[in-house]
């Protein structure tokens, strides 16, 4: 599969309803997006032994230790705590191959093994750290993908939203701290996390790359071609950068002004 071609699956996932968002495959055509001709073999048997493994443990555990024990147990599933920045870590490709990611893309399958299940499990977007929400008889848990799915108790909630900066009237709200995001957003979010780390450390081509995903994902949303245009930018292609501003303002009239002043910083440079 081509980076055209993964491109194309990304504009037809952004074109989905939220509820018919196709997660792992989206996230399989970010990491072809990335790197290209890559064999995807492992990463698609991944996403079918998790839904099996996790089938299996559910006939005689409850749903948040069967979710925890059939990726983390089973499949070898952890965070990558040596390494956390290694690019590595946000690939599903990847992750196939070394069991180790971020908590976010760890995430994904963990939502694509429930899916699969027909249990109830959702992204939340937590400060700081990316956490899943499982409905179970008792009410929803918190589960931690990075720590080998384990349950985050309330009281911990509570003291990790206080140290991501949160004030105690919010850090007290559990509803708020557990509010479930789309698959979109969890995606979108592991995208964000890429960019970042690529600005770090001034790879503009991957920068580029993550934020034109962003773009295909959520087609509405200008503030993915602001970064492109920075990406652009960064590399020198200044011309490809006032498209990308431009681009910018047409679909948000609220980025005309940061958008008109970057594209006038951008033709300064060209002149």
């Amino acid at each position: 599969m081509t980076r055209q071609d993964a491109e194309r699956m990304l504009a037809e996932a952004g074109q989905a309803a939220d509820e018919a968002f196709p997660l792992f495959e989206a996230a399989l055509a970010c990491a072809i997006h990335e790197e290209p001709d890559r064999d995807a073999a492992a990463a698609l048997q991944l996403g079918k032994d998790a839904v099996e493994r996790l089938a299996a443990r559910l006939d005689r555990e409850s749903p948040e230790e069967a979710i925890a024990e059939a990726m983390a147990g089973d499949l070898r599933l952890e965070g990558d705590v040596l390494t956390y920045d290694d690019p590595d870590n946000a690939d599903l490709i990847a992750l196939a191959d070394r069991r180790k990611g971020l908590p976010v893309m760890l995430g994904v399958i963990y939502i694509h093994a429930a899916r699969g299940c027909k249990l109830q499990v959702h992204g939340v977007d937590f400060p700081g750290h990316f956490l899943l929400r499982i409905e179970t008889g008792e009410g929803p848990m918190a589960l931690d993908p990075f720590s080998e799915g384990r349950i985050v108790l309330p009281s911990e909630l509570s003291r990790r939203a206080l140290r991501a900066g949160l004030t105690p009237d919010v850090a007290s709200r559990l509803e708020a701290l557990m509010a479930p995001v789309s698959d979109r957003a969890v995606l979108i979010r592991l995208q964000n996390n890429i960019f970042a780390r690529a600005q770090q450390r001034a790879d503009w081509p991957a920068a580029e790359r993550s934020a034109i995903r962003r773009a295909l994902l959520n087609p509405a949303d200008h503030r993915p071609w602001l970064d492109v245009a920075r990406a652009r930018e960064g590399q020198g292609a200044l011309v490809g950068a006032q498209e990308a501003l431009s681009r910018a303002q047409i679909l948000d009239g609220g980025a005309a002004i940061a958008a008109r002043a970057a594209r006038e910083r951008v033709r300064m440079q060209l002149n």
